[in-house]
């Protein structure tokens, strides 16, 4: 059974934990949470979406702990869904309007890279090494399938946020600033 979360404490002390770590960016985990969070919300996305793209790769983190409590080797060679995952984690505190961006963040890199042919080549080093692991470029049956999902449009937004929340050195609001948003959008 997939591991959710019990409170928004535990999936805080998550990023306290594990968020100073990388894993196939240059960038922290935190860092970059806090950037695409903070791009979110100067584009004025609403709490819900700013959440989610805070939180979009809280599986990565799962990751890392389950890496290190267990002694599993890194698996940075095989896709483990982080997307699912993290979705999934999620899904006991938030509505689907947080976790189907999180969800759906990773078809999204494959959508856009499918529809846009100059996409991927603007994608970090990191972004490409994982979208051969995670698929590459939807086939036209996957862009219409995800095209006619309700949350597409959401999950297109949040990925170009993730996209953007890649630079090193870059002063966005901490996570403490979000701690008030996150327990006024749970479930």
């Amino acid at each position: 059974m997939a591991r959710v979360a019990g409170s928004v404490d535990e999936v805080v002390a998550l990023y306290r934990r594990w968020g100073a770590d990388h894993y196939d960016e240059d960038l922290s985990q935190l860092a970059h949470a806090l950037q695409t969070a903070a791009l979110a919300r100067r584009d004025g996305a609403g709490e819900e979406l700013v959440v989610a793209a805070l939180l979009h790769d809280v599986g990565h983190l799962l990751e890392l702990e389950l890496e290190a409590t267990s002694g599993a080797a890194d698996q940075r060679s095989v896709d483990l869904n982080h997307e699912a995952v993290g979705a999934q984690y999620l899904s006991t505190l938030f509505p689907p309007a947080v976790t189907a961006p999180v969800a759906l963040h990773v078809r999204a890199k494959r959508y856009r890279c499918a529809v846009d042919a100059e996409y991927h080549d603007q994608l970090s080093d990191g972004s490409k090494r994982s979208l051969e692991l995670q698929g590459g470029p939807m086939t036209a049956n996957e862009v219409a399938s995800f095209e006619a999902n309700p949350g597409f449009e959401a999950a297109v937004q949040l990925r170009g946020w993730d996209d953007g929340g890649k630079v090193d050195g870059l002063e966005v609001p901490a996570l403490d600033d979000y701690l008030n948003m996150i327990e006024r959008v749970t479930s």
